[in-house]
């Protein structure tokens, strides 16, 4: 076995009622608190207790570029020591790129992959608390931010292990209050960062071990959690899942379906996690074809079919059940295609070959070119 490296936050706390830990945690870790939450910054003000934040940032949607460039000029004006982000992955990416730019006194697009300088992130950010209110990108554990680039028509990352999380507080019963469509399009978000991971030539043993708990928690869960919210165990399932999912991606990449949404987001305004969601059986079965020509004895295949057994709970299940299983799910839930949401069929071929150039691609297990992924949107619209 080859060796390999595990990057995780210096601590993770998990459970239900966990959040109520918060107050307590803060004061410990800084006293001039940054804020950062969604559309709605007093809803979760409770949390921190006694604490009055000296900023408090809104994230009304997927952060861009300008947006966490004036967070971090607002913090910095206010001497804040500590960020403390509670919210979906968008508040959770923007929380870490504050700290992170705050730790280093840069600007976004120094550090932004593609559309930036690409200048790698040297110095240790503020310390961040992320504290995920959804069950989907697992942002709370990963090492980079997703910033979307107007001016580019692209997302990009700001990616160093100076990201991560100084705590990740993972309560399951935060997302109690999430609706149907944010639980599909996250929690769905969620089994496809451990899907990838999975079947990534980059995956160890402890990516491995986390991903295929992700996948088998996700896929007994996500339709209990969709048809009835306030399940706790199906909630503290597709929080696990997101968690692990956080944790595999970090340490063993993702593939063409980020890849390619990653591109497709910064086109249309769509929930990053429902275009996931589109884009996820036509990938699997698109690689599935492409590993059968080119690699049929590979590691890969086999691991396809590991992913099927996780999803349909059978023994039995080949690759081909487990490609079915994703697209009936993804109907039961009500995900719609990538033409509901304005992608057009003229964007096919900017999209994949501007998708065929991200990083994301470099996690997927068998390299598919620009024609294949051109056909997989096509399926997905």
């Amino acid at each position: 076995m080859a060796g390999f490296d595990l990057a995780v936050p210096r601590q993770v706390l998990f459970g239900p009622g966990r959040a109520g830990e918060l107050a307590g945690l803060v004061p410990t870790m800084g006293r001039r608190v940054l804020l950062v939450a969604g559309r709605d910054a007093a809803r979760h003000r409770s949390l921190l207790g006694d604490t009055v934040p000296v900023a408090v940032v809104s994230v009304p949607g997927e952060p861009t570029v300008d947006l966490v460039r004036a967070a971090t000029g607002e913090a910095r004006d206010a001497g804040v020591d500590v960020v403390v982000a509670i919210g979906g992955g968008s508040v959770l990416d923007t929380g870490k790129a504050v700290a992170a730019l705050l730790g280093n006194g840069t600007d976004p697009e120094d550090h932004l992959e593609v559309v930036g300088r690409g200048v790698p992130v040297e110095r240790p950010a503020l310390p961040c608390v992320a504290v995920p209110t959804t069950a989907g990108t697992g942002a709370e554990v990963t090492a980079n931010a997703v910033l979307t680039s107007p001016e580019h028509g692209l997302k990009a990352s700001i990616r160093s292990r100076h990201l991560l999380p100084a705590v990740a507080l993972v309560d399951p019963l935060l997302t109690l209050s999430c609706p149907p469509q944010v639980t599909a399009s996250s929690g769905l978000d969620a089994l496809t960062q451990c899907l990838e991971p999975y079947v990534s030539p980059q995956a160890n043993p402890a990516t491995d071990a986390v991903a295929a708990a992700g996948l088998r928690r996700g896929a007994r869960a996500l339709r209990t959690a969709y048809e009835d919210g306030a399940d706790p165990a199906a909630r503290e399932d597709m929080a696990l899942c997101s968690l692990f999912g956080g944790i595999a991606l970090a340490n063993a990449k993702l593939g063409a379906v980020h890849g390619l949404a990653g591109v497709v987001g910064g086109l249309v305004r769509a929930p990053h996690g429902a275009v996931c969601a589109a884009l996820l059986a036509p990938v699997a079965e698109a690689n599935v074809r492409a590993l059968r020509e080119r690699d049929p004895a590979g590691p890969a295949l086999r691991r396809y079919a590991e992913v099927a057994r996780l999803l349909t709970g059978r023994d039995d299940a080949g690759v081909e059940d487990g490609a079915a299983w994703l697209r009936a799910t993804v109907a039961a839930l009500d995900v719609p295609p990538l033409g509901a949401v304005g992608l057009r069929p003229e964007h096919h071929a900017e999209v994949a070959a501007k998708a065929a150039r991200s990083s994301s691609m470099r996690g997927n297990p068998v390299p598919l070119p620009e024609d294949d992924l051109v056909a997989v949107l096509r399926a997905a619209s």
